[in-house]
């Protein structure tokens, strides 16, 4: 049975998205296969495309992502899938206290830092930022998901 993995930021149209899509591509290179989702903790977003400069940025570096949509993080996500990687600590906090009474909380972390084995990172918001920001989210989620595939690997 194929491994679960969700990716939650806010909106989950500028730094989640772009996780699944980039997850999708390297579990291809790295011979891994998931089933794959991403969503946001507010539903600010439903059924919105990724952000433009999120959609224009992953383009620019290879990787249309088009063709995903927002949806809100809904209870039962932490039932379906067996990993959820939030962005960043709020994310994390926003999940845990919602859902503090669930026994699937163990299935929360952060992504892996790409540098420092064993640790994590948080992944900035670029929505507020310039084209600068989502380069930058764009690069250090390509380390952390490729980290993250290591990990898959070295695990099996």
């Amino acid at each position: 049975m194929k491994k679960r993995l969700l990716f939650v930021c806010l909106g989950n149209i500028c730094r989640s998205p772009l996780a699944e899509a980039l997850m999708r591509q390297m579990q291809t290179e790295f011979g891994l296969d998931f089933e794959l989702d991403s969503a946001g903790t507010s539903g600010y977003h439903s059924g919105e495309q990724p952000d433009a400069r999120t959609r224009a940025n992953a383009l620019k570096n290879g990787l249309d992502i088009s063709y995903l949509r927002a949806r809100q993080f809904v209870p039962n996500d932490l039932h379906i899938f067996d990993r959820i990687y939030t962005m960043d600590r709020n994310n994390l906090l926003d999940i845990q206290k919602a859902h503090s009474e669930s026994e699937h909380l163990h299935k929360l972390s952060l992504l892996p830092h790409p540098e420092k084995h064993g640790e994590y990172i948080e992944i900035p918001d670029p929505y507020y930022g310039t084209e600068a920001d989502f380069e930058q989210v764009f690069q250090l989620l390509s380390r952390s998901i490729s980290a993250l595939c290591k990990e898959f690997i070295s695990n099996d």
